[in-house]
């Protein structure tokens, strides 16, 4: 997710195994989870090749996860606990305060804490394995481009919305603010096109 391994670069279980000090049972697990979550691509008796990321795919992505955000965010609205909706509050403050500093290093540790949370307060298993699923694509198409096409004081902004409607209860508000979000991230998106030159 973090781009540690270059999309479009070849790896393989020795060079994986060897980098990271661990055998080669684990890694060929490892390497058949990122394959099902589509960060690697394993070529039979060529070897293992790193995602490419692509603007189209990303946006295609961003189609399903709208919707998924939307049901997720309205979710957490009307499920969350008494406590989980005081940890949305607190998140909220986080993110604003995340905005205010232009802190991005915060903003990606709060929008973590907040990204869990909102999973385990939507109570509803097959959305979040769906989410698990998209998170690390969206994640790293975000380290690869949100220096040079993200607007972080705006999109901690929009986070903020979302879980300040989570913690007041408020389902339909919730879900526009997730709205709102997807539509700021779908922009960034489109946005790379043009950095990328």
């Amino acid at each position: 997710m973090r781009l540690e391994l270059p999309p479009g670069g070849a790896v393989s279980e020795a060079m994986l195994s060897e980098r990271l000090g661990i055998g080669r049972t684990p890694i060929r697990e490892a390497l058949q989870r990122l394959a099902r979550e589509r960060l690697v691509q394993i070529l039979p008796r060529r070897g293992v090749i790193v995602s490419d990321i692509n603007v189209k795919a990303q946006l295609r992505l961003l189609e399903v996860r709208r919707e998924i955000e939307r049901l997720v965010a309205w979710s957490a609205a009307r499920r969350a606990t008494v406590d989980e909706r005081a940890r949305f509050a607190d998140l909220a403050k986080a993110f604003e305060r995340a905005a205010r500093t232009n802190d991005d290093v915060s903003f990606l540790r709060i929008d973590r804490g907040f990204n869990e949370l909102c999973l385990e307060a939507a109570r509803n298993e097959f959305a979040t394995t769906a989410m698990q699923l998209m998170a690390s694509l969206s994640r790293r198409f975000w380290y690869l481009h949100y220096k040079q096409a993200a607007d972080m004081p705006e999109t901690a902004k929009l986070h903020a919305d979302i879980a300040r409607a989570i913690a007041t209860d408020d389902p339909k508000t919730a879900a526009k603010a997730s709205d709102a979000l997807l539509d700021n991230i779908e922009a960034f998106t489109r946005n790379t096109v043009s950095t990328d030159f």
